[in-house]
């Protein structure tokens, strides 16, 4: 922004402002010519999204049924659940996701902040959580265009803290993603804070690039169980009593059974 301008006796421009002029109008180019380029990556990132999530739902349908009868075997209640999420542009949509827990497991508190998380966690749930199995059926939303295959991990509606970080970094305008940065660089180990961070650096870094780290780091990530942690004796939390209360949501299945909020993800 020009504050001063400075002329000479013929009233024309000096050197240094036609200098800073120049360098602004460079600068300005340049943003608008990386944003066309995020635009055009957008377009092909949703083609191979949908190619990528339809052709993940034919070949996993066997898998899809084994899973689906061991949780019905294993305990009763549904076989999946859906949960409130931010989308893009804090637009809210319902995530998919195999049950993995009790249907008598407490309503309002988060599954890592409940005391004796393991309790309500059923033997096949213990499975594919540990295997992220369990993140499967996202396919669903990344097929819908509520998704997509690599992005930032979904936000519950009520994570105020995580969406409000994210706001700092503009996160909340792409869509979230199945697997993504912060989950590959600590998963839940990482504070909301940190978690942002990571976001942001995406966001900055925005491309195909990124998203092919992303996606083959996914690979080690879940084999290793690298940053996964269950339960909140082995969190270290940062949040108040009245901020879990505040936070807390209904686990609503797709038969309308009620049960614990699961926030891990891959």
């Amino acid at each position: 922004m020009i504050k001063h301008v400075l002329t000479d006796n013929k009233g024309c421009l000096n050197f240094d402002e036609k200098t800073s002029m120049n360098y602004n109008i460079e600068y300005d180019k340049i943003l608008e010519k990386n944003q066309k380029i995020k635009k055009i990556y957008m377009i092909f990132k949703r083609i191979l999204d949908v190619i990528f999530s339809l052709s993940a739902l034919v070949l996993l349908c066997p898998i899809f049924l084994i899973i689906v009868c061991c949780i019905k075997i294993d305990s009763k209640g549904p076989a999946f659940f859906k949960q409130k999420r931010i989308g893009k542009n804090k637009k809210e949509f319902y995530i998919i996701k195999f049950r993995t827990m009790t249907v008598d497991t407490p309503q309002y508190i988060p599954t890592h902040m409940l005391n004796k998380s393991n309790n309500y966690i059923t033997k096949v749930g213990r499975f594919l959580r540990g295997s992220s199995l369990d993140e499967l059926p996202q396919f669903i939303n990344i097929l819908k265009g509520d998704m997509a295959l690599i992005g930032p991990r979904p936000a519950l509606y009520n994570q105020y803290d995580l969406i409000n970080e994210r706001d700092r970094y503009r996160v909340n305008e792409i869509k979230p993603g199945l697997t993504g940065w912060a989950q590959v660089n600590g998963r839940d180990k990482l504070t909301t804070k940190a978690k942002a961070r990571l976001d942001g650096e995406y966001y900055i870094k925005y491309g195909i690039l990124i998203d092919l780290k992303c996606f083959f780091k996914t690979f080690y990530t879940v084999i290793m169980r690298d940053g996964y942690v269950e339960g909140a004796e082995n969190v270290k939390m940062e949040t108040s009593n009245d901020e879990v209360k505040r936070r807390s949501i209904n686990e609503t299945s797709t038969d309308g059974i009620n049960g614990s909020i699961d926030d891990r993800a891959i």
